[in-house]
């Protein structure tokens, strides 16, 4: 009883120390190391404390209660649960948990399938009912507080508690201990700690409303645009855009040594064509923030700290974008990405910004080579883009995402002969790293010096736009760089139409308006302004208030209306066709399967279920083990070529439907299913 007195006297230093130790088993388990948590601790003091306070005051709710050991096990469950969460998902992915992946906490089960092994679901689901049994009985058998709760000084405390914890938080953003800017969301989570970085991303989402917001305001900053030219009715040049993933120049890594040039061509074409710096909204990762800045022209920088709008306001509508605008003056667009289509949700996305068709890796025609860690390499992006030119008779635009150089990079060397040979790094571990990556932003440039090659024959005009999305996951210093500076890449505009080479350093925010400017084309709300208004006065205070506009306010700039509708978005520039099934051995039940536009990704479904196939050519798949009898359901589905095999959207994909019949051989056709 004096223990318990006693216990109860000095309970918030007890919560205090609990805190601290709650929190460095969070860190501990999304960091996957004890000892880079006492680093992370004993290195950044400042923010483990106020991350350590931030529970802490989490935690003072159970002193509205009188069962408050039970609510402290009930909090402390709680921010376990998320760091589990977060352990598990950083060990299937590179981006940690963040406040638009909540949604996904309503399918508790699907989160498991995905990330666990069937183990591993079975042990989640035993370790889930003990939690909550054994909070069902600690709530009936365990410990009270049995004097008087007295609310009248208890909640004047608590919103204290709060308000101090809020004046700390301020406080610490302007001494520049926490940031509310992720260049690289995986690395701010290790610099500022999981609980803020994931209430950060769950409040401080979209464009804040600027003070001076109205209809007038906006009015005000078209009529600044008056002195743009009409679009010329003549110039519709093919236009494509290729970004190419973690490209860069690593001679400017001031410690390298490097055995030759890994990027002749690039090199030699960004002295010969435009070219320079190119600003990018992140390091080491969020190739999709640049993509969405590429195709927009709207500056992340006015979005939540670490904010993916492919993941958050994209979901809900529409956004004018480069294709929009172009297929407004007979552009067919497409988009094409050597990956599935999945990544970064994109098949859902892109109707939201006004593509046609969407060729992923599950579209490509044939088995496509990969290079040591499994990720395609650029190459047969050559043959996707000539395609998307051929597919039309008008203008195309055509936006390319490559995949070859993605990380993360091995410490052991894996290449039997490399090429270039690099040194120079501070650890072996680390000259593994660079060499695997030089050698493959070498492959990716020699695939650029093969698609150049196959289009300056191209008898249209052609504008190709190259850049890199973003600097690799090295670890690189500002020290490290000879241009010092983390949030840059290089572009290069080609083309075969004889445009005058400028050189200038420009944003990703900024390339697409560029080159509509350099092509003669003055149209779409964000592109004319960054045309009339790049390098003037409040240039960046009037672009946040019109991206507010365009994407969350009254859309005055549209007359307060959003004219882009999602567009029907084909998956594959093709049809794939279901012509015929014939049987081609009783004994085992083999059935060759014919049709047309078929993929190593083609899987047959039978009477709605995945059936194993055999893919033998465009023409031809091979299925055996299973008779088929009159009416059985028959479907070609092309699936997602990830570890989760999650089947690409009905709604979207190029699904054939038919019923069999034995008798002639011939297939009865069903309506495709929405």
């Amino acid at each position: 009883m004096k223990l318990s007195k006693f216990c109860n006297k000095i309970s918030l230093i007890l919560q205090a120390l609990w805190c601290v130790v709650l929190y460095f088993i969070i860190e501990a388990i999304s960091r996957h190391s004890i000892a880079e948590t006492w680093d992370y601790m004993t290195g950044k003091p400042l923010v483990f404390a106020y991350n350590t306070a931030f529970i802490f005051t989490t935690m003072l709710i159970v002193y509205l209660f009188h069962r408050r050991f039970f609510w402290r096990v009930v909090v402390s469950v709680f921010w376990l649960f998320l760091g589990a969460v977060n352990g598990i998902l950083l060990m299937n992915r590179v981006t940690p948990f963040t406040g638009p992946d909540l949604h996904m906490l309503t399918d508790g089960i699907a989160i498991m399938q995905k990330y666990l092994p069937a183990y591993g679901v079975v042990i989640g689901c035993i370790v889930i009912g003990a939690i909550v049994i054994g909070l069902i009985t600690l709530f009936i058998k365990g410990p009270k507080y049995k004097e008087k709760i007295r609310y009248r000084y208890v909640v004047p405390l608590i919103i204290v508690g709060v308000l101090a914890f809020g004046g700390i938080t301020q406080l610490a953003l302007e001494k520049r201990v926490l940031s509310n800017y992720f260049g690289n969301i995986a690395f701010a989570y290790e610099d500022y700690g999981y609980p803020y970085c994931l209430v950060t991303t769950i409040f401080n989402t979209g464009i804040s409303c600027p003070r001076d917001y109205s209809e007038s305001e906006i009015n005000r900053i078209q009529n600044t645009e008056e002195n743009l030219p009409a679009t010329d009715e003549e110039s519709r040049p093919n236009i494509l855009f290729l970004q190419l993933e973690s490209f860069f120049d690593p001679t400017l890594v001031n410690y390298l040594e490097i055995s030759e040039d890994p990027i002749p061509t690039f090199r030699k074409l960004m002295e010969e064509y435009s070219s320079g710096y190119f600003k990018v909204p992140s390091v080491g990762a969020g190739t999709a923030n640049t993509e969405f800045e590429a195709i927009t022209g709207m500056s992340l920088h006015y979005f939540g700290p670490g904010e993916y709008p492919y993941k958050s306001i994209l979901k809900e509508t529409t956004c004018e974008s480069a294709p929009y605008v172009l297929k407004d003056l007979g552009y067919s667009t497409h988009a094409i990405h050597n990956n599935e289509a999945n990544f970064y949700g994109r098949k859902t996305i892109f109707p939201n910004l006004g593509f046609d068709t969407f060729t992923s890796e599950e579209y490509m025609p044939e088995e496509n080579q990969k290079n040591p860690l499994g990720w395609v390499k650029d190459s047969v992006l050559t043959d996707e883009i000539l395609k998307c030119l051929d597919s039309t008779e008008g203008p195309d635009y055509v936006y390319t995402i490559s995949v070859q150089g993605h990380g993360d990079y091995p410490e052991e060397p894996i290449l039997e002969d490399p090429q270039i040979t690099v040194s120079g790094a501070p650890t072996e571990e680390m000259n593994n790293k660079w060499e695997y990556y030089v050698n493959q932003i070498h492959e990716m440039d020699q695939f650029v010096n093969e698609l150049i090659l196959a289009l300056e024959d191209y008898p249209e005009d052609v504008v190709l736009v190259m850049y890199g999305d973003h600097l690799p996951t090295m670890g690189l210093t500002v020290e490290d760089l000879e241009n010092k500076y983390l949030f840059q890449t290089e572009y290069v505009i080609w083309d075969n139409m004889g445009l005058t080479k400028k050189d200038e350093n420009l944003a990703s925010y900024q390339i697409a308006a560029e080159v509509l400017d350099r092509v003669g084309i003055h149209e779409g709300t964000i592109y004319r302004y960054h045309q009339a208004r790049r390098n003037t006065k409040n240039y960046q205070v009037d672009l946040e208030t019109l991206q507010y506009d365009l994407l969350y306010g009254e859309r005055y700039a549209y007359g307060g209306e959003n004219p882009y509708k999602r567009t029907r978005m084909r998956l594959g520039l093709y049809d794939v066709t279901l012509d015929s099934i014939r049987l081609v051995s009783d004994t085992d039940y083999t059935y060759y399967i014919q049709g047309t536009n078929f993929t190593p990704s083609s899987q047959v479904k039978l009477n709605g279920e995945w059936y194993d196939t055999i893919y033998v050519s465009p023409a031809t798949l091979v299925i055996t083990g299973t008779e088929l009898n009159d009416f059985d359901r028959i479907s070609v589905v092309q699936r997602s070529n990830s570890s989760t095999r999650k089947a690409l959207s009905k709604s979207y994909d190029r699904a054939v439907y038919a019923l069999y019949s034995e008798n002639p051989w011939k297939l009865t056709r069903e309506p495709q299913e929405n």
